[in-house]
């Protein structure tokens, strides 16, 4: 299904990441793990991948830094000659209540400028290509607001703003944009949640359970591929029908 293609994906070494790059990775794609924290996990998800049969290298760089981002997507273009691929997954939450909320805590950029500044150097190279897909991580609370998340929330409504500008730029250069709003994941941001709070949250859940990364990764796999080649600008929940 993806074949020579080259994807690129942020944040890649755990979770939903993780299990996009598998998949993707299974599907025929030479998979770019980008990750910023634990050079173990991002170093055993490639021999992983590569061990099954698939392609995949590891890069370290901090998407949210303007500079590094430019020089990470220049690497690639010149390694690969292409990207034909770029899944935004790079996050992260620092919650907390509105009133008392640490101005750096707002500030944190790495959710809505990180994946700005993928798309910013990637598209040069798409629109050349005159092809490409990219494909965006938001999440249902940017959908919908989330007490003790108004700084998370927001990086996320951003995110969907930039998808739907950026697919009505890049839609005459043939480049699909579209974003995934998950809603609860089985990832290490959920696990820590204690089990009150997790059977709360499933009984806002229809289908009453929380989802998998894998089935993410299913979601991405298609927006990526030629099957969704006349779908741009939208946001999917994949909730459970948690948002409807």
């Amino acid at each position: 299904m993806l074949n020579e293609k080259i994807a690129v994906i942020t944040g890649a070494s755990r979770g939903i990441g993780a299990a996009i790059a598998k998949k993707m990775a299974e599907n025929g794609a030479t998979v770019i793990i980008n990750y910023q924290g634990s050079v173990q996990a991002a170093q055993a998800l490639e021999a992983e991948i590569i061990e099954k049969g698939g392609k995949a290298v590891t890069y370290k760089c901090d998407v949210s830094d303007f500079d590094k981002c430019e020089k990470f997507i220049g690497d690639v273009v010149k390694e690969y000659g292409r990207i034909d691929i770029l899944v935004n997954n790079a996050g992260i939450t620092r919650d907390g209540l509105l009133m008392g909320m640490k101005e750096e805590d707002f500030d944190s950029n790495v959710n809505l400028k990180g994946t700005f500044n993928t798309i910013r150097f990637a598209s040069r190279t798409m629109v050349k290509q005159r092809k490409g897909k990219i494909i965006n991580i938001s999440s249902v609370s940017g959908v919908t607001g989330n007490a003790g998340q108004a700084n998370y929330s927001a990086s996320k409504a951003g995110i969907i703003g930039l998808t739907k500008s950026a697919a009505r730029e890049l839609a005459s250069r043939n480049i699909n944009v579209n974003a995934i709003a998950p809603g609860f994941v089985d990832t290490d941001m959920t696990i820590t949640l204690s089990d009150k709070v997790k059977e709360g949250a499933k009984g806002q859940i229809p289908l009453g359970r929380f989802g998998k990364p894998e089935e993410v990764a299913e979601l991405a796999l298609f927006l990526s591929s030629e099957k969704s080649d006349y779908i741009t600008g939208q946001v999917i929940n994949i909730d459970g029908g948690m948002v409807m």
